[in-house]
């Protein structure tokens, strides 16, 4: 008998409710989301992506590639490692972009890690930047111009803690 009661009680307060479309099964109404093309391109407005926004994204994809050690010089690198250490990590060091309307261009300096091949690593770098700036951000990238500045050997990292060890 309860169970009776609360189906009454329940459709009794459904009743003085706004009648629902045929469409909508849910306690939403989601008519205004239903009507909204995802690929209406012909909604008012302008979009402005920051310089640094491209960097970003730029600099996360070289960080990606087999073979890339580090970006940036020699000075980046050691303020980087300044930043790394107290959890403030700058994904732009070692890269510069110019954003235009609807084209970006970018530089990068990067480390390679001996053995890998240096010209493999660039090329691999140079697409792995422009496809994620085109895909990510939606520019036709000109170019991506990579410049390796430093080889980093496997053993240089080991080497300065044992010496540290050793004085």
């Amino acid at each position: 008998m309860a169970t009776e009661d609360q189906k009454n009680s329940t459709a009794a307060t459904d009743a003085p409710a706004a009648p629902k479309s045929a469409a909508s099964t849910g306690r939403v109404d989601r008519s205004f989301a239903s009507s909204r093309l995802p690929g209406d391109e012909n909604a008012a407005g302008k979009t402005v992506i920051a310089d640094g926004v491209v960097a970003k994204v730029a600099g996360i994809a070289a960080r990606e590639v087999p073979g890339v050690y580090a970006l940036g010089g020699g000075g980046a690198r050691a303020f980087g490692a300044i930043r790394d250490a107290i959890n403030a990590t700058d994904l732009t060091q070692g890269v510069k972009v110019e954003v235009g309307d609807t084209q970006a261009a970018a530089d990068l300096t990067i480390v390679v890690e001996y053995p890998a091949p240096i010209q493999d690593v660039a090329n691999n770098v140079r697409a792995a930047v422009a496809g994620a700036i085109s895909r990510l951000v939606g520019l036709e990238v000109v170019e991506v111009n990579v410049e390796v500045n430093d080889v980093h050997l496997p053993g240089d990292d080991n080497d300065d803690n044992e010496e540290s060890r050793v004085s």
